[in-house]
């Protein structure tokens, strides 16, 4: 058989409907397959036997692609319109209003939050009277206020900042937990993108790394998630 299928491979031109039988099995040398979509040109190649009953139509084998002899009769595959990306810009955000929620508590940590914030929205061309920023007793209390702030439709996104460490209770997961699924509320009751720039740490020195130490300011980060997503619902989001 393997003497048989390379002299049909070299003896052979490129066809769907030549066969050679051997122990009623027939092989197709090799099926090659074109097509095009709307953006590529796809080329797929199979080797596959023909079956005795039906010795029109292929099987494929080795895990290949089957064709047939009449696959030239066949309608070619559906174009369709190529996928639509949208994201949100950095670019500049001139005239997007944002608000920043504030925890007291942790102050230590979350005032240098806040100012990387600030430094953030002035170098992308925020002006400061298109910031308010509201200080609020700690993380838990957060998600109330940014979602009368969100409502209000007064600004294009509102940037949480808090800082929970956690202690030797288990009120750190309350206050967590708490905080992240009122934001998360604030955000879908709203409309109104409200990001999540509360740490939670285990310890105060990972806080303070986060707060504009070795691991950067999450409170920069936070503000450019802010632009971005007030950029994407402004321009590509936009409620009909």
């Amino acid at each position: 058989m393997a003497a048989s299928f390379t002299a049909c491979i070299q003896k052979t031109p490129l066809s769907f409907g030549h066969q050679i039988a051997h122990n009623k099995l027939a092989f197709t040398p090799v099926s090659v397959v074109s097509f095009k979509s709307s953006s590529q040109h796809f080329v797929t190649s199979s080797l596959s036997s023909s079956s005795p009953t039906n010795p029109g139509v292929g099987v494929p084998l080795f895990g290949g692609v089957g064709v047939d002899k009449n696959l030239k009769d066949r309608s070619a595959f559906a174009q369709t319109e190529a996928v639509r990306q949208v994201t949100g810009s950095l670019t500049c955000a001139a005239g997007f209003r944002f608000a920043v929620v504030v925890a007291r508590f942790n102050e230590i940590v979350t005032r240098p939050l806040l100012n990387g914030a600030l430094e953030t929205f002035t170098r992308y061309s925020v002006k400061d009277e298109d910031i308010d920023v509201v200080w609020v007793p700690g993380s838990f209390e957060i998600g109330v206020v940014a979602a009368r702030l969100g409502k209000s439709k007064m600004y294009d996104a509102i940037l949480c900042i808090g800082a929970v460490v956690r202690g030797d209770t288990t009120h750190y997961d309350a206050v967590s937990n708490s905080a992240a699924s009122g934001i998360l509320s604030a955000s879908l009751s709203s409309g109104v993108p409200c990001i999540f720039g509360v740490l939670t740490t285990e310890n105060m020195d990972q806080a303070m790394n986060r707060a504009g130490g070795k691991s950067g300011n999450k409170g920069a980060e936070a503000a450019l998630t802010a632009i971005e997503m007030a950029s994407l619902f402004k321009h590509d989001l936009k409620e009909q």
